[in-house]
């Protein structure tokens, strides 16, 4: 590839031709999008030259890393020295870009040190998630408020459980909280009944009031007809829609970026199961929270970061052609 051509680009004009090349490549939509932006940061941030001198420097490694935690130093809130990685990463693949035909393999990039970088899932994808940041947070809780199905179905929530049908020593307020909570989350509960009387009889107010994190272990486990079915992730929706600042909420997309960031930070050695057991796993979130420096949040505001960020890199249907 002809480098002085692309050194005559615009910003915007390198940035549409290298996202062309991205869409060619075998990787996710979301970590096309991170790219899109995170590669060009020292131009953002700096300058053209300041970006291709990082980009072109004959110690790449050092020199380009130098120059991300100097700009990153004097723009960023997050910890550089643990940010830097990722923009680095981004780096990379454009270096590998500019050394092809426009049709580069990415597997190459795991020669050029990003055995840190990176977590591979099935079929080979590379997903390349956002260092956790105060900007991350920030631009998820905008995100949030401009989902409006998701944010009025959390208004219409709030008003079920905190107006409507705050306590829980009615059978039918909570069969009625429980059936909604089923619904709108796609819990497949499909004998619900059972599952409001399991409340009902535990006397949960106390509990939930005191934030007692045991309460979702107790709620979790149903036995309907002769089996004991396991409603961990409800369980612990239920709970947060009572205590938010107590409560955080347990689903797969969580539980895909707590492990994403385990693997390549070691923010905590957890175990995958301890995520299973709802007291660790609320410990998982803190400390997740304290080692990005987001402890500043509330956990509920984590719980909508950490969930949309799932949904975006880890999608259900991950490596399937979406409709």
């Amino acid at each position: 590839m002809d480098i002085n051509k692309m050194k005559a680009l615009s910003y915007d004009e390198l940035r549409s031709f290298y996202r062309n090349f991205l869409h060619s490549q075998n990787i996710s939509k979301a970590t096309i999008n991170t790219a899109y932006v995170d590669t060009f940061y020292l131009w953002r941030k700096g300058s053209k030259d300041l970006f291709w001198n990082a980009v072109n420097a004959t110690n790449f490694e050092t020199e380009a890393k130098n120059a991300l935690i100097k700009a990153l130093s004097e723009n960023s809130t997050g910890n550089v020295n643990l940010l830097v990685s990722g923009y680095l990463s981004h780096l990379r693949r454009f270096r590998l870009f500019l050394a092809s035909d426009g049709t580069a393999d990415p597997s190459a990039l795991t020669q050029e040190k990003t055995a840190n970088h990176v977590y591979t899932r099935k079929k080979k994808m590379v997903v390349n998630v956002p260092y956790p940041s105060i900007e991350q947070v920030e631009f998820y809780l905008v995100k949030w408020d401009g989902l409006e199905n998701y944010r009025l179905q959390e208004d219409a929530l709030n008003k079920l459980f905190f107006e409507l049908c705050p306590n829980n020593t009615d059978v039918i307020d909570i069969l009625l909280k429980a059936s909604t909570l089923n619904d709108f989350y796609s819990t497949n509960i499909f004998s619900i009944y059972p599952v409001a009387k399991h409340i009902f009889a535990l006397d949960i107010d106390a509990r939930l009031k005191e934030g007692d994190v045991t309460l979702v272990g107790d709620i979790q486990y149903v036995t309907i007809g002769d089996t004991e079915k396991n409603f961990y992730s409800f369980a612990s929706k239920y709970c947060s829609h009572h205590n938010p600042l107590d409560y955080p909420i347990y689903d797969s997309y969580v539980y895909e970026v707590l492990r994403y960031f385990r693997n390549r930070d070691s923010f905590s050695d957890f175990q995958d199961s301890d995520l299973k057991d709802y007291v660790k796993f609320k410990g998982i979130l803190i400390d997740f929270s304290v080692f990005y420096g987001l402890d500043k949040y509330k956990l509920k505001q984590i719980d909508q970061y950490v969930w949309q960020l799932g949904k975006d890199y880890f999608p259900k249907n991950y490596g399937k052609k979406k409709a």
